[in-house]
């Protein structure tokens, strides 16, 4: 049997497992260490993004091609959703959101809304209000990913409008925040070619992000970056250098890269690392406390792909000490990318210490827990 029979026997056998149960999503093919388990929170999510969840236990959604903005409810507290609504639709790429003082913030491509009073109004949301809409309108890289910070300003990335390019306008290719009302908007770290997940340390409330890497430079080259801004003003290489040590073959030539900051850990190569969380909770055994968390979305810029799976990478004070495999199995038969059942896209920690895992490929989003052999 040739590679391409294969391939389309896998998506019919694939096909029909899907097609099994409404829920019935095949996570059988999860592998994690020892005494973790994984479960369906909602099937009911197509396209879902970014993560945001409110005190009182509401899960707000993002997406970016289905315009759709998620809530999701559960109502008797056994991390299974009862409710899921849909509280807007129609708007460009909403990939990002943010939950803050009642409001529900979310990002455009083009700008920042809230819904006010969200959750009270979840089945009739009022109009949202627009927080700022000076953002550039560019499709490529637009999609945001956004965060309140520990100093209550809102982290708004900007991507490069490009697989590479020096672009004149310094918004792109950088992270950006402002406060909650949209004022005083400023570049926070420049040189970040696409970052789609940031979190902030627990104790030194420094922050942490994910960022991809170019593509077109073959199979291996470059990796994608796990970065730590320790402050304010720090360019992180793009597009000049890529991961530690790789000049750009076009913007790279005879640069001076001492004064860009290089990434904690090289992740790999066109792995489209996303979303990333300190893990927060208690129920995972000590050895994973104040760990890295990534979502790796999976490679298409790449003859084998790889990704598709959760990583983490073990710190020793701001130093990466090793870079894992935490969960994997969303990829099957390894020849063929595009026959992954399912694409992680963020994480969540939850008030239990459990951790949610949004899934744009299935619609779905997945509950992991520990639970002692």
């Amino acid at each position: 049997m040739n590679r391409w029979m294969a391939a389309w026997c896998f998506m019919l056998l694939l096909s029909a497992e899907l097609a099994v149960a409404g829920a019935s999503l095949p996570l059988h093919h999860i592998h994690m260490p020892e005494g973790f388990r994984i479960h369906v929170y909602t099937d009911s999510t197509p396209g879902a993004r970014s993560l945001a969840r409110s005190p009182s236990g509401i899960l707000f959604v993002g997406t970016r091609r289905h315009g759709v903005v998620y809530a999701v409810v559960d109502r008797n507290g056994d991390y299974i959703a009862d409710n899921v609504y849909r509280i807007a639709e129609n708007l460009k790429m909403p990939n990002g959101v943010a939950f803050r003082d009642g409001d529900l913030y979310v990002a455009e491509i083009h700008r920042v809304i809230k819904f006010e009073d969200i959750e009270r109004h979840l089945e009739r949301p009022m109009a949202p209000v627009v927080v700022n809409d000076t953002f550039p309108d560019k499709e490529w890289h637009g999609w945001k990913f956004i965060r309140f910070g520990p100093d209550n300003l809102l982290y708004i990335p900007v991507g490069a409008p490009c697989n590479v390019c020096d672009e004149p306008d310094p918004r792109f290719a950088s992270i950006m925040r402002m406060r909650p009302d949209g004022s005083r908007l400023e570049i926070f770290a420049r040189g970040v070619r696409n970052t789609v997940g940031f979190d902030w340390h627990p104790d030194s409330q420094t922050l942490w992000f994910t960022d991809n890497g170019r593509d077109w430079l073959g199979d291996d080259r470059p990796p994608d970056e796990l970065n730590h801004a320790s402050g304010k003003g720090l360019h992180f290489g793009f597009p000049y250098f890529h991961g530690s040590d790789i000049p750009d073959p076009n913007f790279g030539k005879n640069k001076d890269l001492s004064p860009f900051s290089r990434p904690v850990q090289e992740l790999g190569p066109h792995v489209a690392a996303l979303g990333m969380r300190f893990y927060t909770g208690n129920m995972f055994p000590e050895k994973y406390q104040k760990m890295i968390f990534i979502a790796e979305h999976g490679s298409w810029n790449r003859s084998r792909p790889i990704g598709y799976r959760i990583t983490m990478v073990r710190l020793q004070g701001d130093r990466s000490v090793a870079y894992d495999v935490f969960a994997r199995g969303w990829l099957q038969g390894e020849e063929f990318g595009e026959d992954a059942w399912g694409r992680p896209v963020d994480l969540e920690v939850l008030p239990d210490g459990s951790m949610l895992v949004s899934d744009d490929r299935a619609g779905a989003i997945y509950r992991i827990t520990y639970h002692e052999e």
